[in-house]
């Protein structure tokens, strides 16, 4: 394999990795915080990413979009398991769970800016060899977190974002708005593939989410004094 392929594909996997990890355990922590300890007792609060791999989402699709240069670097692991009947407010309590992956992810982004800031400080700028390769993957990570956390933020399911609206909902609707996540698939390619061919205004991730990423990815950048 190409050196250069394998340095891209370290400076994005190995930060998408991280990310992914995080944003699932954190929504099984939260749950067990709030009464279901279900994701504890299947050994799914650890940071072993083994535990978390969803082959295609969290390895094979990552590798193609890494190599092909696509525009953003994305993927998933396999969900948590949450037994919203067990918790002790579930109406309330799916919302926080919810919230919970994506504020992670935002947290992470942060922690990313200031690792970023730090390696360009004690390298004088990462102009080759490690610094450059941890300023990389610093900087892959504040941009990765900040997707994960706005595109999970998307209000339908099965994104985060849906559990959300689910919560709000009055319990008949919501139950009926559920019912949407047995479609994911096909959400997914709504979303990434056939909606923005219909029509660049239907675009979400185009118009919506990556400009909101930019937004928030340069602001976060700017508290810790790096200009983009």
């Amino acid at each position: 394999m190409n050196q250069n392929i394998v340095y891209q594909i370290a400076v994005w996997l190995v930060p998408l990795v991280i990310a992914i990890v995080f944003h699932e355990v954190a929504h099984g922590r939260v749950a067990r915080r709030l009464g279901d300890p279900t994701a504890e007792q299947r050994g799914r609060l650890s940071f072993n990413p083994i535990k978390h791999v969803d082959p295609f989402g969290t390895v094979i699709l990552p590798l193609i979009l890494a190599i092909s240069h696509a525009g953003a670097i994305f993927g998933w692991a396999k969900p948590v398991p949450v037994n919203y009947a067990r918790l002790r407010n579930p109406r309330r309590d799916m919302i926080l769970v919810a919230l919970a992956g994506p504020g992670m992810n935002l947290l992470l982004a942060f922690a990313g800016a200031l690792i970023l800031t730090a390696t360009l400080a004690l390298s004088g700028g990462a102009q080759g060899g490690t610094a450059q390769f941890i300023a990389l993957n610093a900087l892959n990570f504040v941009y990765i977190n900040i997707f994960l956390g706005i595109f999970n933020l998307l209000p339908v399911p099965p994104f985060d974002g849906g559990h959300v609206v689910e919560g709000l909902l009055p319990p008949a609707l919501g139950q009926q708005f559920r019912k949407i996540g047995r479609f994911s698939l096909l959400v997914f390619v709504m979303l990434l593939l056939v909606l923005p061919r219909i029509s660049p205004k239907a675009d979400v991730i185009g118009r919506v989410v990556s400009p909101l990423v930019d937004w928030i990815a340069a602001a976060m950048l700017g508290v810790v004094g790096i200009r983009i």
